[in-house]
Parts: structure tokens; C-alpha cells; sequence
């Protein structure tokens, strides 16, 4: 089917997806926008597109989020993240004059299917088209279920991956199609909205968002025991102050820091804002060129946030679920398995592993930054992941272990980020040794950071962080992570 009016034209077409083949409704109020996670006004794709459509159907939209308390791994630190940022995500649509509603599952407030009532008065829904987790199989749900037409839009990369095309094989080929592409995606321009904004009738009594969070998120079913990260605060003004910590104290010694984890200007922090979508690359990339930072680390950051972020966004795409462990290289899984039945001393228990109370040291501290930040340094999340295979009973456990501690505690976890690089420590290139239990994939030790000026000290430290009694699950939800279907 073609693309919607006001969508074919557009600079950004390349962004859209057709979701289904229903037609536009006639007599409708408006046009949906139902965000998951692009949880931010200014240069999102997602609302540019449903203001053009808009636009060209004579309709307000009606931007949409709405956080349940049933989703995985719902806690304090996701919940505060996410609703801090959608609180922001409502003051930019009013100052871009367009009309965002929130709900918050819960106790005596319940309202199911809103996604579905909220179309029944819609012209055609525009939602963002993400390849993993559940906003990937919520999405396509929805577009089954709807008579309306729906376009899903790529609000999380800098590059349309579409614009690729299909069947690149390996980083190196997506660098050469992607590098010449990427100056054309630079331009970020917010679309105007014609018409008013609206203000009519609901399905539901929207949630304001302005009162105490805290005090909201104390009250829903979700894990408690998993507090809010003071290290990420959540919204636009946090993200801001953080792109600018990259500008000023980051950027500049970006290519000899960043894989120091014991330095605290070696990474960017960014990837929670990313995850979630307060921050785009596009805004992310456009402070970086315009920064006083010599052109190595420039370069170098860039093959980080994009030559990195964006290949494994490629990759989720093609797909059928980016999380389950056949998407990691059929050599590797093949010589895991053959390595199987190996003597595993180092075993821990996942309830060890979870408090970050192995035996291991730089892997307690590798650990203990998830549990107390919500984010881990790129440089230890290497180690923490080769070392997983070691520690659990087999490699399928291994990922699944990997996938849930990641998930569950780490703010930019479900992504497709952070499951390509889950899946290139399992993988990756071959090692030249047979190793035992790892077989020919490679290991990795905790040298780099060791050997650094006070390695010793800063892993001793780190290991013995004080970190919140969280809760241990009965079993680990490996089906989540083992099979294609996801539920």
C-alpha cells in the first residue's frame, strides 16, 4: 500500500513503514500518535509524520503514551524513568501545540485496550516502528487488530535503515553504505501543526503527571526493591545536562578514555536517554560537529553512537527476535555446545550473581554498577558477558542469564544495543585457541582495567559499593530469551 497523504513527499519518507493495508476512517477526530518509547517532542520523526498527516487531512493529532504495570521487569527505575520523561513529553507537545495524553496502569484506574479506543475515533495511527522487546510485538499486534491504516515510523536511528536496503552481512558492509549517507540525515526540521489542537472527547480520564511521581509509583504492582537511579534522573533538562557533559568533559579525550572505565569522563552516560528516546542521535550528532573537540575524537565517538548503535539497529530488523539466543552466530553456538559438558567450577548461583556476590571481583564491580546505576561502562560490560558463559551451567543458560540481568536492572536494556553486543561477546570473531567451555569463542580479562593507574583500588571499591537488596525470582525467565515467540 502507498503511504498516507502528506507521508510521500515527505524528506523523511524513508523513516515510514506501512503497517497494514486498512484505509484512512472517514468522520474521525484526529490522527493517533502512539509513542513507546521516542519519548520526546522535538525531532522525533514519529510526531512529524502524524502532524503531516494531519495537516493534509484537516485533523489535530493526538499524541498517546500509556505505561502498564504488567510489562517486564516494571520497577521503580524504569517506571520513574519513563514517566519523568513522558511529563517532559507532554510540556513539548503543548509548546509545539499539539495535544498529548498519559496513562499510568493501576490500582482503581485501570483502562484496558486504550490503544484500540483511542483508534476508534482516529483517521489512521502513526507509531514508532521498533525491532525489539515489547514495543516491537505491542506494535504489531496493534497493527493486525485496527480497521484503521497504520505507519510505523524509525524515530531511533540517525540513518532511515531502510535507505540501506537488505542483506548486508557484516559491519564493514553496513559502513560503506551507511558513512555516505549519513551528512543527508543531519537536518532536523519540526514539522507545524496546522490545526488546533484537540480538545475533545476521551475514552478515558488522562493522567496529569504533574504531582509527586514518587508517590504515584509507590502505589503500582511493580519491583520495589529496584529503586530509581540517582546517577540518570529522568527527562529533557538531565538528558541536556548530559549532552553537555559530553561537549564539554567527554568529547574532548573521547578516543584515549573511553575504554578506561576507571575514569569518569570516559563514556558519554547517553544510552538511557537513547533507549527511551529523550534524545535522538540526530540532536546528539549535530552538538558533537559543532564542538570544539579535535577531529580524532569526533571520528571516534561517531563510529561509537552510530557505526555501532545503528549496525545493530540494523541487524534487530532482519530479525524474528533480536533477544533469543539463535540470533548469535551459528559457529559460536556450535562450539559452545560442543564445550557443553565441560568441568564448570566457577559456577554461581544466580542469586550471587544478581547482588554481584560471586567470586569474582571485577565482576562484582562490573555488576554492582548495574545495580546501583542502571547503566555499566562498555569497556566492563565485555568482561561481564564473556564471563557469564563461565558462571552459569551451559550456554544457552548463559544468555539468558546475560539477557535478564541486562534487562532487568540496566536503563538501557531491551535494546537493540545492548543485545548485539550481548551477542558479539558470545560470538563475535572465532579466538585461534580451543578453549575449555568457551571453545573458539574468545574470552576476555579484566587487564584493561587492572593495569590502569589505581585499577586495583577502583575495582576493589567498585566490587564493595553498597547496592539495594533486590529481588530474587524463583527462576530465571529464560523461555523469554530461548524461543522465538515471544509472550
Amino acid at each position: 500500500m502507498p503511504l498516507l497523504p502528506g507521508l510521500a513527499d515527505w524528506r523523511e519518507a524513508p523513516r515510514v513503514r506501512v503497517a497494514n493495508d486498512r484505509p484512512i476512517a472517514g468522520d474521525a477526530r484526529y490522527v493517533l500518535c502512539w509513542l513507546q518509547q521516542a519519548l520526546r517532542a522535538t525531532d522525533n520523526p514519529v510526531i512529524d509524520a502524524a502532524i503531516r498527516l494531519g495537516n493534509a487531512l484537516g485533523l489535530p493529532v493526538l499524541v498517546y503514551h500509556g505505561v502498564r504495570e504488567d510489562y517486564p521487569y516494571a520497577s521503580d527505575r524504569l517506571h520513574h524513568f519513563i514517566l519523568g520523561a513522558s511529563r517532559d513529553l507532554a510540556a513539548g507537545c503543548a509548546a509545539r501545540g499539539i495535544a498529548c495524553v498519559r496513562h499510568v496502569d493501576r490500582a482503581g484506574h485501570r483502562e484496558k485496550g486504550l490503544v484500540y479506543r483511542l483508534a476508534a475515533d482516529a483517521a489512521a495511527l502513526v507509531m514508532e516502528d521498533q525491532p525489539t522487546f515489547v514495543a516491537r510485538w505491542q506494535g504489531e499486534r496493534v497493527a493486525a487488530r485496527v480497521g484503521i491504516a497504520v505507519h510505523a515510523v524509525n524515530a531511533a536511528c540517525l540513518v532511515p535503515p531502510a535507505v540501506l536496503g537488505d542483506g548486508i552481512g557484516g559491519r564493514s558492509g553496513f559502513l560503506r553504505r551507511y558513512e555516505p549517507e549519513r551528512a543527508a540525515w543531519l537536518e532536523a526540521v519540526d514539522e507545524p501543526a496546522e490545526v488546533a489542537p484537540y480538545a475533545g472527547a476521551l475514552p478515558f480520564v488522562p493522567d496529569v503527571l504533574d504531582d509527586d511521581l514518587d508517590m504515584l509509583i509507590a502505589g503500582l504492582d511493580i519491583d520495589h526493591s529496584l529503586p530509581a537511579s540517582a546517577a540518570f534522573p529522568a527527562g529533557r533538562a538531565a538528558a541536556g545536562d548530559r549532552l553537555q557533559r559530553l561537549i564539554g568533559k567527554v568529547l574532548p579525550g573521547y578516543a584515549v578514555t573511553r575504554n578506561d572505565a576507571t575514569r569518569r569522563e570516559g563514556a558519554s552516560g547517553l544510552s538511557p536517554y537513547l533507549h527511551f528516546g529523550v534524545l535522538g542521535p540526530r540532536e546528539v550528532m549535530r552538538a558533537v560537529d559543532a564542538a570544539a573537540a579535535g577531529a580524532k575524537h569526533k571520528t571516534k565517538f561517531a563510529d561509537e553512537l552510530l557505526g555501532w548503535r545503528e549496525w545493530f539497529h540494523y541487524q534487530a530488523r532482519g530479525l524474528a527476535a533480536p533477544e533469543c539466543y539463535d540470533r548469535v552466530a551459528g559457529w559460536a553456538r556450535a562450539t559452545l555446545a560442543e564445550h557443553e559438558g565441560d568441568p564448570r567450577p566457577e559456577i554461581e548461583t544466580l542469586a550471587a550473581m544478581l547482588r554481584g556476590e560471586t567470586r569474582d571481583e571485577t565482576w562484582n564491580a562490573c555488576q554492582r554498577q548495574f545495580l546501583r546505576f542502571g547503566w555499566m561502562h562498555n569497556n566492563l560490560r565485555m568482561y561481564w558477558a564473556k564471563r557469564i558463559i563461565a558462571m552459569t551451567p551451559d550456554p544457552a543458560t548463559a544468555w539468558a542469564t546475560a539477557c535478564y540481568l541486562n534487562d532487568r536492572l540496566s536503563l538501557d536494556g531491551r535494546d537493540p544495543s545492548t543485545y548485539g553486543n550481548i551477542a558479539a561477546m558470545f560470538g563475535g570473531a572465532p579466538g585461534d585457541t580451543e578453549r575449555p567451555i568457551y571453545g573458539r569463542v574468545a574470552t576476555r580479562g579484566d587487564g584493561s582495567t587492572r593495569r590502569r593507574d589505581g585499577g586495583d583500588a577502583w575495582i576493589a571499591a567498585a566490587a564493595a559499593r553498597p547496592v539495594p537488596p533486590v529481588s530474587v525470582p524463583t527462576e530465571l525467565p529464560a523461555d523469554r530469551y530461548l524461543r522465538r515467540e515471544y509472550t
